[in-house]
């Protein structure tokens, strides 16, 4: 069973409470969704693989280490996801990116795929899939398997904010997937909005609503 990070990091912490407030402006939203991305990307990458280097300082030659290799594709789910996608690539900005672009219909809440764009050597690399809220579970889930029909073996998926049901479907569908999660909320209202959440992430950073 993939492993539930959930981060007890105080600027985490301070950050996701930032975000959640209903008078935070487009701007700041969206500076704080790439903040809080960048911060839950350092411990997510800790398993990056190292390898030992040979460098010369301006003193002596050295051994050091260094990634093994950059190996790594990063998939928003359009469009939310996207506001996560800049806070990653300030720590590997060598990383490939592809897409996958999911609505929810509004009646049954179940996903409907409108898009699908992901680099040719998707099964060669570590996959890490984002999106900011993780409410029912479904637009997860499905991401996910379209990313493993394309031969992604290694996935890691990251949130801001997940709801128990979403996590609990994420885990069934996908048990080999680690969630990595800035807070973990109670639970979803009678519209599959999470409670407390922030809202729709969507409309929050682009500024539709």
């Amino acid at each position: 069973m993939g492993k539930v990070y959930v981060f007890d990091h105080p600027l985490i912490q301070h950050k996701t409470a930032l975000i959640r407030k209903t008078e935070t402006s487009v701007k700041d939203f969206r500076q704080l969704t790439i903040e809080i991305s960048r911060l839950m990307g350092y411990e997510a990458f800790r398993n990056l693989e190292l390898e030992e280097v040979e460098i010369e300082t301006p003193t002596e030659p050295t051994t050091v280490k260094m990634l093994k290799g950059e190996d790594i594709a990063i998939v928003p789910i359009l469009r939310a996801g996207l506001g996560m996608v800049d806070g990653i690539l300030d720590l590997v900005p060598n990383a490939k990116v592809g897409f996958v672009g999911l609505y929810r219909d509004p009646e049954t809440h179940e996903p409907v795929e409108y898009y699908c764009k992901l680099p040719n050597d998707i099964d060669k690399r570590e996959v890490f899939v984002l999106d900011p809220m993780l409410a029912t579970g479904g637009s997860a889930a499905a991401a996910i398997d379209f990313v493993k029909a394309k031969g992604a073996k290694n996935i890691t998926f990251m949130c801001m904010i997940a709801a128990p049901e979403g996590i609990e479907v994420l885990q069934e569908k996908h048990p080999d997937v680690d969630i990595y999660i800035a807070a973990k909320d109670r639970a979803l209202n009678d519209h599959a909005y999470i409670l407390p959440g922030l809202g729709d992430a969507g409309d929050r950073i682009y500024g539709t609503k």
